[in-house]
């Protein structure tokens, strides 16, 4: 049976897939016989995230070729929007990770308890004219 259905590539953690016909028992990323278009998942800005050939896919549907789940979704949008006309992506914005990295903790400012502890209970008893061996 003919499949007409997504062939990853791209690197690592930046997929990109081409969109293929194929036999069914062929690998996922093996043999096709024709390439019908792509689908960018991480299309940012200006960059086409689909392009398909509408009538080379009618032609493999009227000669028996099942569309995967997948790609009878992005053939209903291509249909819709069109290539031009897809949603566009902006970059993500940077992690919240990243920025708190960025910032700079003042000298002295570290946060710990611990340190701060013994010295605050003696400015108290400084600051406030107490002594304790007084009485």
């Amino acid at each position: 049976m003919v499949k007409i259905r997504l062939q990853r590539s791209g690197a690592k953690k930046k997929p990109f897939y081409h969109i293929v016909v194929t036999d069914k028992r062929n690998a996922r990323d093996g043999r096709y016989l024709e390439r019908l278009g792509f689908f960018n998942p991480v299309a940012v800005g200006g960059e086409v995230p689909l392009r398909l050939d509408v009538e080379r896919v009618e032609f493999w549907q009227g000669q028996g070729a099942q569309l995967s789940e997948r790609v009878t979704n992005l053939v209903k949008s291509f249909n819709r929007h069109g290539e031009g006309e897809a949603a566009k992506r902006v970059a993500p914005p940077e992690s919240k990770v990243k920025e708190a990295k960025n910032q700079q903790v003042p000298a002295g400012a570290t946060g710990d308890i611990s340190e701060a502890g013994p010295e605050t209970a003696e400015a108290k008893t400084d600051e406030s004219g107490l002594d304790e061996n007084a009485s």
